[in-house]
């Protein structure tokens, strides 16, 4: 890449950090977000509809379908930012999605889905900490996120050796819906597919794709919230007095806050360099492996960050009623969403050419 193309590159992420900022203001207030917890949906249906219309939902459909046609290195900052706001809004679920219909050739849901009129989830999970799509015909299909919110499933099947899509209509495949630690929920079904419509004969080297890259984007999410955690925290320290000095100046809270300022730099280098990696035209091992590396360090180091957050802030970091907790419930979410870190360790080994035999 040239010189030029670099700078072209980060401007056009700067934007995209611009236009979050205008619906998730840095360091802003959680109240809609407090506000949000443990009711259905779980999300303002104003704010998606506000995200399609800004582009976000499809960052990652190409320009001729009506999306943005960018890259990861757009939609990680994105999420990034998102993620310092504790956005409960599922737009790496509809993102997903969005990619999916495009990919299918089938456009007749995408327009609405752009524009957030509609949340179409992608219902291909069947068992905990994976990244496989079976497609099991009549097998649940679970962990879907902000699935009360849902207005239609896309639903993988395997059809011979080929991964058929459908589309269901939440009103024919009603979610059984959990609560979640952060007071988002979580939903399964059981398709239904004589109510579907069949989209593709095949969507599974697409699917694939789209798995690896919401995992890539998840662990982006996770890194916002932790960079926003540690503010919080360098805050505290910087005012908090203890025996008449600020507690910041404890030799023993300093090494503690250092080590996670390493913890944030280690991961902010893993996740853009896999955003580099993927945007340059990366396939097979090498994406799978770049991804993987990248979404084993966030998924670790956010529980790390997040735990030790809390610990710095003394009782009252342990308070519903403190901001800081709200990011460590929600590290405990989405940790584990599209694999979690010990799952990503165990690809990066199977995957990576820096893995000597």
């Amino acid at each position: 890449m040239s010189a030029a193309e670099q700078d072209d590159r980060a401007e056009s992420i700067r934007m995209i950090r611009d236009s979050a900022a205008a619906l998730a203001p840095p360091g802003g207030d959680l109240k809609r977000i407090r506000d949000l917890r443990f009711q259905d949906p779980g999300f303002d249906a104003g704010l998606f509809r506000q995200m399609g219309e800004m582009g976000w939902i499809g960052l990652r459909v190409p320009e001729a379908l009506g999306g943005a046609g960018l890259g990861l290195g757009e939609m990680c900052a994105l999420a990034e930012e998102l993620g310092g706001a504790l956005v409960p809004e599922p737009l790496i679920a509809a993102s997903l999605s969005a990619q999916l219909l495009a990919a299918a050739g089938r456009h007749g849901a995408l327009p609405v889905l752009l524009a957030g009129e509609v949340l179409v989830l992608t219902a291909w999970q069947e068992r905990p900490d994976t990244l496989e799509a079976p497609g099991t015909p009549d097998a649940p299909r679970r962990f879907l996120p902000m699935a009360s919110g849902a207005d239609f499933f896309l639903v993988p099947v395997r059809e011979g050796d080929r991964l058929a899509l459908y589309e269901l209509p939440a009103a024919r495949c009603v979610p059984k819906v959990e609560r979640t630690q952060d007071g988002g929920n979580l939903g399964s079904i059981v398709p239904n597919l004589v109510e579907g419509t069949k989209l593709s004969d095949d969507i599974g080297p697409m699917l694939a794709d789209g798995l690896d890259e919401a995992a890539l984007v998840t662990a982006a999410y996770l890194l916002g919230g932790m960079e926003r955690a540690f503010g919080m925290t360098l805050d505290y320290l910087r005012t908090r007095q203890q025996f008449g000095r600020i507690i910041g100046t404890f030799q023993a809270l300093q090494h503690r806050a250092a080590n996670l300022n390493m913890q944030l730099a280690l991961t902010r280098a893993s996740i853009e360099a896999a955003a580099a990696t993927l945007d340059a035209g990366a396939i097979g091992d090498a994406r799978r492996a770049a991804v993987s590396r990248a979404k084993a360090r966030a998924a670790e180091a956010s529980l790390l960050v997040q735990r030790e957050c809390i610990q710095l802030h003394g009782g009252i970091g342990y308070t519903d009623d403190y901001d800081v907790g709200l990011y460590l419930r929600k590290a405990m979410v989405m940790a584990n969403q599209y694999g979690s870190a010990t799952l990503h360790r165990r690809r990066f080994m199977a995957t990576s050419p820096e893995v000597e035999e």
